[in-house]
């Protein structure tokens, strides 16, 4: 084992941060803690180093990384450690060490934690040698390459539905084949109950105590992901509770939206429960004979819907909010029902492909967690 403090070159005093206000447009990325924040006109690096968050890194995270290779000219801010690895350890090796290491023992800070030089300096990592990491290095490279590879496949196949989309049934903008226009207050099947679970609008919200082992699926904004409904990580609450809050219920077929926080994330909720309760974040949609949901959602999910509610949206103290007034008074476009069912089935289709390369994503990813575990403990 060996310190970073006695195989690299710790470079944080040539950092020099940038207000926003104050850096000028150009070419060399300028990097923080996870990543490029921005380009400028200048660098002050200009070689191959190893960024290790100092401040508002994903301390703790078993999927985001703390630290990352760059390569190059740039510029780094105050926020990132800057290594250099000496000569008898390779820039690779060392930034896979450190990618997911554990300092939740040294980082310190009530609500922004910090990995101070001096404790950065003290973290030890196996130092094997140059052709033993290397050796490692390849077979992370394919891991890596492969998951990206899996990722991307998964992007193409989103952009292929919204190219179908586009296909069939036209620009809804344009709306080329003049199709049927309604509101989407028109196109649902019932009247969304607006009873906000905020304390300060008079409603209710659940406790972290009200929550029990089974129930009703109480769902939340970040249960929205990738297109679906995540049942198997959210909380649940008793009939009794539900009945208490007073808001609608979403069932089976329902299409779901965000608004509040990151808005315009899409699911269709697929499950065998009776009743789904929501989260004040969520509103539920229920599209009327003729309209089906995998067409509402992709009508959603379209530059267009996505571009309006975005910019009607108000930005609060926090975040940004859409009211479901405003949402139900946006256009939609109604296509034959013989459309949409063709669409529907190519949504299938691509779920099906969908599945499995995400299945595979999943194994790969449970083997990289293994071979880090197994490297770098």
């Amino acid at each position: 084992m060996a310190k970073l403090g006695d195989i690299c070159e710790i470079l944080d005093s040539k950092r020099v941060p940038i207000t926003a206000s104050n850096r000028k447009a150009g070419i060399y990325p300028y990097y923080g803690a996870n990543g490029i924040q921005d380009y400028v006109d200048d660098y002050i690096f200009d070689d191959e180093l190893i960024l290790l968050a100092e401040d508002g890194g994903h301390f703790g995270s078993i999927d985001k990384p703390i630290a990352y290779r760059v390569s190059g000219k740039c510029w780094v801010n105050n926020h990132a450690h800057v290594l250099k690895p000496k000569s008898d350890v390779d820039v690779d090796y060392l930034c896979y060490s450190l990618m997911f290491r554990d300092v939740s023992s040294v980082v310190n800070g009530a609500t922004r934690k910090k990995l101070t030089q001096a404790d950065m300096r003290e973290i030890e990592i196996p130092l094997l040698s140059l052709s033993e990491q290397l050796a490692i290095v390849e077979k992370l490279n394919k891991m890596f390459a492969l998951i990206s590879l899996r990722k991307q496949q998964l992007s193409k196949l989103d952009e292929l539905v919204k190219s179908r989309f586009i296909e069939l049934f036209g620009d809804p903008v344009a709306n080329p084949f003049g199709w049927r226009k309604l509101t989407v207050q028109q196109a649902i099947d019932e009247k969304i109950i607006d009873k906000p679970l905020d304390g300060n609008h008079g409603g209710k919200h659940p406790k972290t105590s009200d929550y029990v082992p089974s129930g009703i699926p109480f769902i939340m904004a970040n249960n929205l992901v990738e297109g679906k409904v995540d049942l198997e990580n959210c909380a649940f609450i008793s009939r009794k509770q539900a009945d208490f809050l007073d808001k609608g219920f979403a069932k089976d077929g329902d299409v779901l939206i965000t608004h509040k926080g990151t808005i315009g994330r899409t699911a269709i909720l697929h499950c065998s429960y009776p009743y789904i309760m929501l989260t004040p974040q969520v509103t539920y949609y229920r599209p009327k004979s003729g309209i089906i949901p995998e067409y509402l959602k992709a009508y959603f999910d379209t530059d267009y819907f996505q571009g309006i509610i975005g910019n009607i949206a108000s930005v609060g103290s926090t975040r940004a909010y859409i009211g479901i007034t405003a949402q139900q008074e946006l256009p939609l476009i109604v296509p034959p029902m013989e459309l949409q069912n063709q669409f529907a089935t190519f949504v299938e289709q691509t779920d099906k492909s969908k599945l499995a390369i995400q299945q595979s994503l999943e194994k790969l990813e449970m083997l990289k967690k293994s071979l880090m575990q197994k490297y770098f403990g």
